[in-house]
């Protein structure tokens, strides 16, 4: 009865002046979220599997052949999400891309914790499961009272630009600690923001056959954030 009363009727504009049906919104969010939820439950078992199995982690970063595997897999990541926008709305095609880049983001979340402490992993994931919830719930929030962040788009977009400048020169010319601290801060911040954004695209403008791609702007908003506080707290360990 009260999920009924939510998403029906009055109660169940996101937003001012809603002109599509609320019911159909809401089902598409909870589509969102639960294909979301199944990327994290892989992410955390493939990320696990790096993280517990110790000499595969040492082979990745030890050995040419295990070096020239991580690299394959990074550019595979990029390959995948490249395809995956092509075919987003061709089930099930979308559905097996989707699989492939997730595990391999998860293989470099997994190699990325595997030589940091549990402390700093599990304060890290505790940090970005607080600031996504919150951001998440002040933005369905803001949208219900009239707020529209899809003018953020552009300045994200220049801002997220500047942060793999920032990083690539980093990558080849590292700068020390402090460049670090600056980088994993600015990081942090721009996908908090993108978190904001991208949930005001789910309640307002993505059709309802975009659920794939709404789901992975989320995730890599997620695990990003994920990346920049990880980064963060090893600096300042």
């Amino acid at each position: 009865m009260g999920k009924h009363d939510i998403e029906t009727g009055n109660g169940g504009q996101l937003y001012p002046n809603m002109m599509e049906s609320p019911e159909l919104r809401w089902a598409f969010i909870r589509k969102v979220y639960t294909i979301l939820s199944m990327q994290f439950v892989l992410t955390a078992v493939v990320a696990g599997l790096i993280v517990f199995i110790r000499p595969f982690a040492w082979f990745m970063v030890s050995t040419p052949l295990g070096f020239g595997l991580y690299i394959t897999i990074v550019v595979l990541s990029v390959i995948s999400v490249l395809v995956l926008a092509c075919f987003k709305n061709k089930h099930p095609l979308n559905f097996f891309l989707l699989m492939i880049f997730t595990v391999c983001i998860a293989f470099t979340v997994g190699m990325a914790c595997a030589f940091t402490k549990g402390e700093i992993i599990l304060e890290a994931a505790i940090l970005t499961g607080t600031v996504f919830v919150s951001l998440t719930l002040y933005t369905f929030w803001a949208a219900k009272r009239g707020h529209d962040f899809n003018f953020l788009g552009p300045f994200l977009f220049a801002a997220l630009l500047v942060l793999m400048v920032f990083g690539f020169i980093q990558f080849f010319f590292p700068l020390g600690k402090v460049s670090m601290m600056i980088y994993g801060g600015l990081a942090a911040l721009i996908f908090s923001a993108y978190i904001i954004y991208d949930t005001d695209n789910l309640i307002k403008r993505h059709s309802y056959d975009d659920y794939i791609w709404a789901a992975v702007s989320l995730y890599l908003d997620i695990i990003n954030l994920f990346m920049a506080v990880l980064s963060l707290l090893r600096v300042l360990e």
